[in-house]
Formats: C-alpha cells, structure tokens, sequence
C-alpha cells in the first residue's frame, strides 16, 4: 500500500510517499510544494495541481493529512485550513481515502510524546525510514504524518484481530 502523507501550508506544503509492505515502511519521495508570492488564490491553484501531479505520478491508495491547529490567530488558522482542503479535493478524482491527524498525535505515534519538537520528529522520521540524511523540515512532516497513518492502521487492525 502507498500513503501520501501531506504537511499542508499556504506558502509551502510538504509531502511524502512511503509504501507499506506488511509492517515496514520504505521511503518513495518527499519533497515541497512551494507557492512563492502572489494572492491566496493562485497559491491554493498551486497546492491543488503540485498534489494533483504527486497522486498521478506515485498513485497512493491513501492519503494522511494533519488536521489544522486553531491557535491565537484565527485567520491563519482559516488560511491553512483552505491549503488543507486544496491538497485533500486534488485526491478526490482518484479515489484515494483520505485520514485526518492531530499534530500532537502524530507527535507520539513517532517521538512517544505529543509534545515532541520538530527536530525530534525530523531524527525519528529519518531512523524509522533508514535515510541516510535528514529531510527537510516540512517534507520531514509530512513523512510523519504518513507514518503516523501506517503506525495508527496497524494498531487498530491488530486490535481488532484480538477482538475476534
């Protein structure tokens, strides 16, 4: 299975692809799409065609996206929340199944704590992934957040083969 893990940002949006064969994780691409200058709507049209290329080129099957964090700036929070759903519709024609995760649950899932800087999050993305450098910041994010989804599937499969 391919899961497109997204970091999304009104300026710049990370991504990564890993496939997941069993309970391995390899790493297929990550990279930025960076919408430069200009009004909101040119860049939204730019996080939609950059994610739109990504899920035609690496064909994922699922796609894990971080939730957007209301913090004391509503209108950033409005901001981000609009690239979110720029980069989520690019996947609708594919029938890609898209997830939703907290920043502090993908946190824990990596680190094992929720509070975990995104340098702690960028070493344990690039150990899980046997990389042999670090990834940057914002592809590094997004690298988690899908495996935040890898890690988050198996758990709750094996949970529920134990219910059965």
């Amino acid at each position: 299975m391919r899961i497109l893990g997204i970091d999304p940002g009104s300026r710049v949006t990370g991504y990564g692809v890993i496939e997941v064969t069993g309970r391995e994780a390899k790493y297929v691409d990550s990279g930025c799409i960076r919408t430069g200058g200009g009004d909101l709507p040119d860049r939204l049209k730019k996080i939609y065609l950059g994610t739109r290329e990504i899920v035609q080129h690496y064909k994922p099957q699922e796609m894990a996206v971080e939730q957007v964090f209301m913090g004391k700036n509503a209108s950033s929070a409005l901001i981000l929340g609009q690239a979110r759903a720029s980069a989520i519709c690019a996947v609708f024609d594919d029938d890609v199944i898209v997830y939703e995760y907290a920043a502090r649950q993908i946190k824990q899932a990596l680190v094992g704590k929720g509070s975990a800087d995104k340098t702690q999050v960028q070493h344990m993305v690039k150990i899980l992934l046997k990389l042999q450098g670090n990834p940057q910041m914002d592809a590094s994010d997004a690298l988690a957040v899908a495996l935040c989804h890898m890690h988050t599937d198996q758990t709750s499969k094996a949970t529920l083969r134990g219910l059965a």
